[in-house]
């Protein structure tokens, strides 16, 4: 009896607060089918809720969200209701009792509704999911990353907490879909090593998941993206899935996809094919702003004729509705878009008009850029972004910030930069990146180009700021001691300023690091070299050194960017032909998925170092792959398009000319003669000066001819012939005036010349050879220039390649030096009589 009496008490206290009948209660829960039948329910039984029914009615209420479709969901009015209220109330009570899994949850479902960070529900059960962390299962784990996320706490010591659990535990982890919202959360926090062993992991679990799991695919893109590593292998994979599932794919997933992989500089070509005619046939289906801007931003940049009509008529119509980032997103489209509607553009610039003091530092940027590239010229406009950009300098104290005001100040007409903002760029240099410095540098030689040509002056103290961005520049280069921190601060430079005052310093750091080259950075180096025209041999020497001893661990996709270097700078590494056999064997049975256009530009860029691989013509120089690559043409912007078909005329006519055994036809005339067709325009000084003197020295001007078409469409500035005894021969009647080009003499046909020339005679082709023929640091020929006159000899040509530098020079200063030049290049003779 005394015990009975003893436990009545502690059962009463325990039931006061859980009915003893709380299933009917969820029962009841789960059958409603509306929001104001939960509510009944909260307000019936508010005072004796339990922590279960609480958490099961914020479930129910979000799961009835989710089924609405974007015009029909009211979450505003659901959290605003008196009831909801009570269970925010209850909930702060409640959480306590909650197990793991249910407060997580509920904290999701809070978020959902729109409960801010700073709501004291959400640091309360954020508080104590952190209390309770260790004892986390791995996906509970992985939704409190993701609530934390959303809350941008990325850099929090909570999330850092996390990452070292993860990092625990990761052996153990055999959950992929867990494992990738993890990765998400953490990227930001991670050492370099620790992403190697995500990566690793995530190669080792994904055969673990379904084909369908785009999901989880695409947080692994985001991962990548978030790390800036773009790891073939992965992504290759992901692809898949995507491809495999893209009929299923809405315009969100689409356009999440694809901007993960422009920023990773991953290109799918059958997936952008295969997205393209998903997202054509969603055009009718969208007649509501939000939606159909990101259609129209997703499409738009790989959209055909008929595509893009569709999407600017609708978007116009819809025009008035734009809200102001809907105005910002259409206009960046536009300007991918290489858009010259000018109508549309109108009529955005006038919706980002109104908006134009909602928008943040950054924003002005791409208004001022896009105006810019669009060709769009408002006086108002330019005004109202100017005020605004110097109202946001006047409070704005973090250099990356500044720089890109700085930047969008000097693209408006009429720039200039007065002393305060030269002092206030002054202040920050020692903090700036070399980015940063690369902006100021290139806003401030604008202004000065400005100055220069309207107000005739070049103020001092412009002058004296690019020697101290200079100074601050050599300094930060010098001080590296990184090649990742070094390579993830120039991979993106380019610009006057950097070519001419940095990029030496940089190669001399690279050198001094390129003992870090591996191969993982190896193709980025490559394409920096490639992209600066500078021949430092010790490095392009590093990168094939590490090409032959990693070569399995690099993806083939890496491979173009490789060779590149070699090619454009007409350098061969020590055992060239181990390093050129090494990278297509590992190329060989990747040919078939590669895109067209990497295969093209790959075919030319081996043919320029007189490289030709049999397996590599076949698979481009086919029906099939020809068909796969007018496909992909249709998807590019016209200047890409362009590059790409006179990559692929090149590599036809490079293969004629060199391997006529592999009978590959030239099927470009058609091509050609709808290119040369153009204007030619003017001779420039130079090229006159040597017209004038090659008529003197040959003995008059019917002994040359100018701008001369050759077989296979090449263009010579000048063409003589000598016959056997070294006697120029005459051409027809001419009919030139100095300074403009004349007709152009062609051939159309692909008969080597030389063939109907007198016995023992010779064509002689004279070709002056500005600075872009030359690497940037000495004078080496680049690879184009080298091919060139290869592809000329075999044609029947005695070259003579006259460069800029001797042309220029002290020693040929005077007219009878230059003409003693050319009958020495031509005759072979010294200095004449006269």
């Amino acid at each position: 009896m005394l015990r009975l009496r003893a436990i009545c008490p502690f059962s009463w206290r325990v039931f006061q607060f859980r009915p003893f009948s709380f299933e009917p209660l969820l029962n009841q829960m789960n059958k409603c089918t509306d929001e104001e039948q939960i509510f009944d329910l909260i307000e019936k039984n508010k005072d004796i809720l339990s922590e279960k029914q609480v958490a099961c009615a914020l479930s129910m209420l979000w799961q009835f969200q989710k089924q609405k479709s974007i015009l029909l969901k009211n979450v505003e009015c659901i959290r605003d209701h008196p009831q909801f209220l009570t269970l925010h109330n209850l909930t702060t009570t409640k959480m306590e009792f909650m197990n793991d899994s249910t407060l997580v949850n509920v904290l999701y479902i809070i978020q959902q509704f729109g409960f801010e960070a700073h709501d004291p529900l959400v640091e309360a059960l954020v508080t104590e999911a952190w209390r309770r962390l260790e004892r986390f299962d791995i996906n509970v784990l992985s939704k409190f990353s993701s609530c934390l996320a959303d809350q941008h706490l990325c850099f929090s010591p909570l999330m850092g907490k996390i990452a070292d659990i993860v990092n625990r535990n990761l052996e153990t982890i055999q959950d992929l879909r867990c494992l990738s919202v993890l990765m998400v959360s953490i990227s930001s926090l991670i050492s370099q090593r620790f992403q190697e062993q995500l990566v690793n992991k995530t190669e080792q679990l994904f055969d673990t998941i379904d084909s369908s799991q785009v999901n989880i695919a695409r947080r692994i893109v985001q991962f990548l993206r978030n790390i800036k590593y773009s790891y073939y292998p992965l992504l290759e994979r992901c692809n898949k899935v995507f491809l495999s599932n893209v009929n299923h794919l809405d315009l969100d997933s689409i356009s999440k996809i694809l901007s993960l992989y422009h920023s990773l500089q991953f290109h799918s070509f059958e997936f952008i094919l295969m997205t393209k005619k998903r997202l054509t046939e969603m055009i009718p289906l969208f007649d509501y702003p939000a939606s159909f801007v990101k259609l129209f931003v997703t499409l738009g940049p790989v959209a055909g004729p008929e595509e893009e009509k569709q999407l600017k008529s609708t978007i116009l119509l819809m025009s008035e509705e734009l809200t102001s980032q809907q105005a910002l997103a259409v206009m960046g489209a536009m300007e991918e878009m290489e858009s010259r509607n000018s109508h549309l553009i109108k009529k955005i610039a006038s919706i980002l008009h109104k908006h134009l003091d909602n928008y943040k530092p950054v924003e002005l940027l791409r208004i001022t850029q896009a105006s810019i590239f669009l060709h769009f010229q408002s006086k108002e406009l330019f005004v109202k972004l100017r005020e605004l950009l110097l109202s946001y300098l006047k409070v704005s104290v973090i250099p990356s910030e500044i720089s890109l005001l700085i930047c969008a100040l000097s693209m408006l007409p009429s720039p200039h930069l007065d002393e305060a903002r030269i002092s206030q760029i002054e202040a920050v240099l020692p903090q700036c990146d070399l980015n940063d410095l690369n902006s100021f540098a290139t806003s401030v030689l604008r202004c000065i180009q400005y100055d220069h040509m309207y107000r005739n002056n070049i103020p001092g103290k412009q002058l004296k700021l690019l020697q101290k961005l200079d100074h601050y520049g050599r300094q930060r280069l010098q001080k590296c001691s990184s090649l990742n921190l070094l390579w993830e601060e120039v991979k993106s430079l380019k610009g006057d300023w950097f070519a001419d005052s940095l990029l030496e310093e940089t190669v001399v750091t690279l050198q001094r690091l390129m003992d870090e080259i591996n191969y993982i950075n190896v193709a980025g180096i490559a394409s920096f070299i490639s992209r600066t025209n500078y021949l430092s041999t010790s490095l392009l020497d590093r990168i094939a050194s590490v090409v032959l001893q990693q070569i399995e661990k690099i993806h083939p996709f890496a491979i173009l960017a490789i060779i590149l270097p070699f090619s454009a700078l007409n350098y061969d590494p020590p055992q060239r032909d181990e390093f050129f056999g090494t990278c297509l064997q590992r190329l060989n049975s990747y040919l078939s998925i590669l895109d067209p256009l990497m295969l093209v530009f790959l075919g030319y860029s081996l043919a320029t170092r007189e490289y030709f691989s049999e397996d590599l013509l076949k698979a481009i120089f086919n029906i099939r792959f020809l068909a796969k690559l007018d496909s992909q043409l249709e998807l590019l912007c016209s200047s890409l398009n362009m590059k790409v078909q006179f990559r692929l005329m090149e590599l036809n006519r490079a293969v004629c000319l060199e391997c006529p055994e592999y009978q590959i036809p030239w099927f470009h005339d058609r091509f050609c003669q709808q290119q040369y067709k153009k204007d030619f325009g003017s001779m420039n000084g130079a090229q006159q000066q040597i017209y004038k003197m090659l008529a003197e020295v040959l003995g008059g001007i019917n002994f040359v001819k100018a701008s001369v078409l050759t077989p296979y469409y090449y263009t010579i500035d000048f063409e003589c012939i000598l016959d056997k005894r070294k006697n120029p021969l005459p051409y027809g009647s001419h009919n030139t005036t100095l300074g403009k080009l004349p007709k152009i003499h062609s051939e159309l046909n692909t008969q080597i010349a030389g063939s109907r020339l007198p016995p023992g005679a010779e064509k002689i082709a004279l070709e002056f050879l500005d600075s872009r023929a030359f690497c940037r640091n000495i004078p080496h020929l680049k690879g184009k220039s080298a091919m060139k006159k290869r592809h000329l000899e075999i044609l029947g040509y005695r070259v003579i390649q006259i460069p800029h530098f001797e042309w220029n020079s002290m020693a040929l200063s005077t007219k009878n030096a230059r003409m003693d030049y050319l009958r020495e290049r031509i005759f072979g003779e010294g200095k004449s009589s006269s």
